[in-house]
């Protein structure tokens, strides 16, 4: 079968921290006998970031603009040649500062429609010092936007927290708690975090606000939730958070299920899933092959209606379905989905 490649997000706002993180992950995978790969996305002209990255890490540069709207075409080419030419054990995206949470997993899901990806759930570096000063001025697009990139983190990392003081820290840790509830977050200087926690997102919640310093736990879970409002740099979008599948909870804040197919299904069948899907999945897109008709369809799914385009893809293109929400089981959509195929597998 061919390989799944399990891709990383790397969010964050300018001078977070993310490239910090970034070494520190390759150093980690490298030591584990893993081959990276990474993807750096700078919205001016020159990668100066890149220069840090060791040349031994295979890595591809998106200039000139952020993956999630003017250059997102780019990332396509880009994901293919890389994982194509260089078969990566894994890819880590570092998307610009300046880059909208979701657009970034939508653009990413696009790819998986061609390449089988395992798109792993978005680490997000907040600079704590820096969300404190916008904090007490509440308002401009650069405070919007850390704040759209909080609400839709997985683990959020407060780095920089030597830079501010004790009360500071709680409000704002407070602030990112009454954001983002579900999230795990964790305390940082110069994102020196415990990387196994870190890239383990089905844990228990005992390791959900881990103090690098003291290692305790913190039983602050913060109010309700918030969702993702539009206030963004780019394109309006959503956001998800949870993953139901396990009886524990889950740090899978933004929720992505690919689901490739082993066969044709019937396309009555599968506008009757589509319709019925639970109103936490936001997006969908696919590829599909249906048994009564002779030609494949691209769908796309937004706002509860569905739309079927014939096409007649280039080279080796999967059956594919990738959807995209907040709180939705994955487990029941793989379920329902591989029914699908085993009632039409028996007919």
């Amino acid at each position: 079968m061919e390989r799944v490649t399990p891709i990383y997000l790397l969010s964050g706002f300018l001078g977070s921290g993310k490239t910090t993180l970034l070494q520190r992950l390759l150093s980690h995978w490298k030591g584990q006998g893993l081959r990276p790969a990474v993807i750096m996305n700078e919205i001016g002209d020159v990668n100066l970031d890149g220069l840090l990255v060791s040349s031994e890490v295979p890595m591809a540069e998106i200039l000139d603009g952020c993956i999630c709207c003017t250059v997102r075409g780019d990332l396509g080419l880009q994901m293919s040649e890389l994982i194509t030419n260089e078969r990566p054990d894994l890819v880590v995206i570092e998307a610009t500062g300046a880059a909208n949470p979701m657009e970034i997993f939508d653009a990413v899901t696009e790819v998986s429609l061609y390449l089988k990806l395992d798109i792993k759930p978005m680490i997000t570096v907040v600079d704590s010092a820096y969300l404190s000063e916008l904090y007490e001025a509440q308002k401009g697009k650069t405070y919007r936007l850390m704040l759209d990139q909080i609400r839709c983190g997985s683990v959020l990392i407060l780095n920089k927290v030597d830079r501010i003081s004790e009360e500071k820290r709680e409000e704002v840790r407070a602030l990112v708690r009454r954001l983002n509830p579900y999230a795990q977050i964790i305390d940082a200087v110069k994102c020196d975090v415990e990387l196994e926690v870190l890239l383990n997102q089905e844990r228990d919640q005992q390791y959900a606000n881990v103090n690098p310093t003291t290692k305790e736990q913190d039983h602050d879970h913060g109010h309700d939730h918030d969702h993702c409002d539009g206030h963004c740099q780019h394109e309006d979008h959503t956001h998800g958070h949870d993953d139901h599948k396990h009886t524990h909870a889950s740090h899978e804040h933004v929720t992505v299920y690919s689901h490739y197919f082993t066969g044709p299904v019937d396309s009555v069948e599968f506008e009757r899933f589509i319709s019925e899907l639970p109103r936490e999945v936001y997006r969908g897109k696919g590829v599909l092959s249906f048994s009564d008709t002779s030609s494949r369809f691209l769908f796309q799914y937004a706002y509860r209606e569905a739309d079927y385009l014939k096409i007649n893809p280039q080279g080796d293109v999967p059956d594919v379905a990738v959807f995209i929400g907040e709180h939705f089981d994955k487990s029941l959509l793989s379920q329902q989905l591989k029914a699908l195929e085993h009632s039409q597998s028996k007919s």
